[in-house]
């Protein structure tokens, strides 16, 4: 009896169908044969996309399967998707391939941009072996010819930090670091709502017509642009990668120390909703602190305390460390954003500025944004970090001090961290009628933008409650003309940061209202006096008919003794004084 119950076990046990276990294991690598961690694989008999694992630390996977063939999905930020069947049995490497970037769709970004006048043939001369300025000021152009023009929205702020670092060191600006706008940006500016355009949630624009102190014949607009502000109450979670130059050219008290002390302050802002992250580099590419909450204060400070500078400099892999990172603990809606602190000077990997350009646009559709915050002096690359935030849809900072890191990081958070508009421009279209000529003061462009015919504007991202100030000098608009008449027409675009695509526009007619310049807003002289500023350093050909006593003057006149940032700004302008003329025998102090 028992050997039939055993036979028809047997039996049965035969009848039911096995089901083979299988293992499949393999490696993921680049093309340069570097370990890809983190790259989301998926199985179609794993439901296909609903279920995913990722590669290790050292790129490799192993994953249980009941499928001896089936087919693998491999996909990572910034690498183009690798869709392929596979046979359990067998070791898999598998390659992925950077995300392929169009040279034609790179273009070099103009910061302004007159309509027809680029494209025409512009040729840019030189003569015995002479190398020009990297940046072409901006000139008059005839209304009745270029009547449109247009610039980016711009919050960069690192130029007149530069400048600053310069000075204070005993050392003539170099030309081509003075960038008129940013030097206005780094400023807050108070004017009256009388004839601005506003609405909730929306840019509200101001604007104003002045003589013009250095010239008689000539006017001045000024265009104040503010953005809308985020209501603090509400701001969405933040995803924070802190990528941290730790190589050996940091080892200098104004450069990993300084950024220590900066991040710190930084870290005292964030919320229990808000993660960081921590990748440095420096002779290689660690990540030396997983997402950790905002309420960990003191475990992220600690982290960022141990931080000791040495090796070279693998910007390229530590770029793309950061951003799948970024990628890992993104948040759908949130903040999601990569800061990189650094001194710019990468050496091994892509180190050229196109090559970094091109690295960087493979991430700008990710939703990643990228804040670019300089270090150092001596082998400061400025140029490299400008491109980077630009490519990476994010802004650009310099730090040389601690005032500036509060600034940056701490009283401006919300306007460094968090954007409300993409691809911002601003347009405007003058009235040939009553304006001959114009020019745009600042917002100078690069001769490889120029000398590209492919060149397009370049929008800017614009953070919560950030304003800006833009200055124009016309020529041929009579001070008596009646005060109704329309000048010109301002249309101002951008995007949403939810990448909607859709263009939002805002038209305002600018009347020509004049106000003499003595009888103008402080804050309008006082931006005056900055763009004087930025042209006496930049050695303009539209400021010899005025000197620094001159733009004290104004300067002096326009600010209050608790206002910081602006009695700083006195006392570079006596600097400069003494700095670019030496041999005068008056002081500067005795105009006041």
């Amino acid at each position: 009896m028992k050997l039939v119950l055993l036979s028809i076990l047997f039996l049965s046990v035969l009848a039911k169908p096995v089901t083979a276990q299988f293992y499949l294991r393999g490696e993921i690598k680049d093309e340069k044969g570097n370990v890809l961690p983190d790259v989301k694989i998926n199985l179609y008999s794993k439901n296909a996309y609903s279920f995913s694992y990722k590669s290790g630390s050292a790129g490799t996977f192993g994953i249980p399967t009941n499928l001896e063939v089936d087919t693998i999905i491999l996909s990572l930020l910034g690498y183009e998707p690798l869709k392929k069947a596979v046979n359990a049995r067998q070791y898999q490497s598998f390659v992925l391939k950077m995300l392929s970037t169009n040279p034609n769709k790179i273009k070099n970004g103009l910061c302004s941009k007159t309509k027809q006048f680029f494209s025409e043939q512009y040729n840019l001369l030189s003569s015995n072996g002479e190398s020009y300025s990297s940046l072409v000021e901006n000139d008059f152009f005839n209304t009745s010819k270029y009547p449109e023009t247009g610039f980016t929205l711009n919050i960069d702020r690192a130029s007149y930090s530069n400048i600053r670092r310069f000075l204070n060191n005993g050392i003539k600006a170099p030309t081509n670091a003075v960038r008129i706008e940013e030097m206005l940006n780094y400023f807050d500016y108070k004017f009256d709502n009388n004839n601005a355009q506003e609405a909730k949630n929306k840019f509200a624009i101001h604007h104003y017509l002045t003589t013009c102190p250095w010239n008689n014949k000539s006017n001045l607009l000024f265009l104040h642009i503010k953005a809308p502000k985020l209501n603090l109450d509400t701001l969405p979670p933040s995803n924070l990668v802190f990528l941290i130059d730790v190589s050996g050219s940091m080892d200098k008290p104004n450069r990993l120390p300084l950024l220590q002390a900066s991040f710190k302050k930084l870290v005292d802002n964030l919320r229990d909703i808000d993660y960081v992250t921590i990748v440095i580099y420096g002779g290689g590419v660690a990540k030396v602190l997983d997402a950790t909450n905002g309420s960990e204060k003191e475990v992220i400070k600690n982290v960022i305390d141990s931080l000791s500078a040495s090796g070279d400099t693998p910007g390229e892999a530590a770029i793309q460390t950061a951003y799948a990172a970024a990628a890992k603990t993104f948040i759908p809606g949130g903040n999601n954003r990569v800061i990189l602190a650094t001194d710019g000077d990468f050496n091994v990997g892509v180190t050229s500025e196109k090559a970094l350009q091109e690295l960087i646009t493979r991430y700008t559709q990710s939703g990643i944004y990228l804040t670019c915050l300089g270090v150092g002096m001596g082998n400061y690359k400025d140029s490299k970090l400008e491109i980077l935030s630009k490519s990476g849809k994010g802004n650009f900072a310099y730090i040389d001090n601690l005032y500036e890191a509060e600034k940056v990081l701490v009283t401006e958070f919300t306007k460094t961290m968090y954007a409300v508009a993409n691809d911002a421009t601003l347009n405007i279209s003058f009235n040939a009628n009553n304006i001959k000529e114009y020019r745009l003061i600042g917002f100078d462009n690069r001769v490889a933008a120029i000398v590209d015919k492919s060149s397009e504007l370049e929008g800017g991202e614009v953070g919560s409650a950030h304003s800006m100030i833009a200055i124009f000098e016309l020529k041929g608009l009579e001070n008596n003309m009646d005060s109704s008449i329309n000048i010109g027409n301002i249309e101002l675009q951008y995007k949403l940061v939810d990448n909607n695509p859709i263009i939002l526009n805002q038209n305002l007619a600018i009347n020509n209202t004049i106000t003499l310049f003595n009888n103008a807003l402080p804050s309008i002289k006082f931006a005056t006096s900055v763009a004087m500023f930025g042209s006496l350093l930049k050695q303009s050909k539209y400021a010899n008919d005025y000197d620094f006593i001159d733009i004290y003057k104004i300067a002096s006149s326009a600010i209050s003794a608790n206002d910081y940032a602006k009695q700083e700004f006195i006392r570079l302008l006596q600097t400069a004084e003494k700095l670019y003329n030496p041999k005068k025998k008056w002081q500067i102090k005795n105009y006041r």
